[in-house]
């Protein structure tokens, strides 16, 4: 398997974030990158920075956004919106390093929320023009 940064995936994290939809994240410490030769049927994931790590290392919270090309790559950039927007909804309120889980107490990480989310991002998008 081989990792490289995804500067286009980026671009993308920073527009989602620029409508203040995830007003928690600091794309500062959100690191976009794309995988190629992984087996995995997911089309990104997201890895964390667990708070032992953190506090070992003195280092604050930080994300790693993975897509994995064979399953990306080939989305519209709506649909690549879409997926990025499902990977920073695991990033929680706090920005601890922690990950929300899809079912959580008081949230849900499904499409119906996603689409939600997609459709103010596009909304927020068109006003800015």
């Amino acid at each position: 398997m081989d990792i490289t940064l995804a500067p286009d995936v980026t671009k993308i994290m920073k527009s989602v974030l620029k409508t203040r939809l995830f007003g928690q994240v600091d794309p500062k410490r959100v690191v976009c990158m794309r995988s190629t030769g992984a087996t995995s049927r997911a089309r990104a994931r997201i890895w964390s920075f667990p708070k032992i790590w953190q506090q070992a290392l003195h280092l604050p919270a930080h994300y790693v956004i993975e897509v994995l090309s064979h399953h990306f790559d080939h989305l519209s950039d709506d649909d690549k919106t879409r997926v990025i927007i499902h990977e920073l909804m695991h990033i929680p309120k706090n920005f601890s390093g922690a990950l929300v889980p899809h079912r959580g107490r008081h949230t849900y990480i499904d499409h119906r929320t996603v689409e939600r989310l997609f459709q103010a991002y596009k909304e927020a998008m068109s006003s800015r023009k």
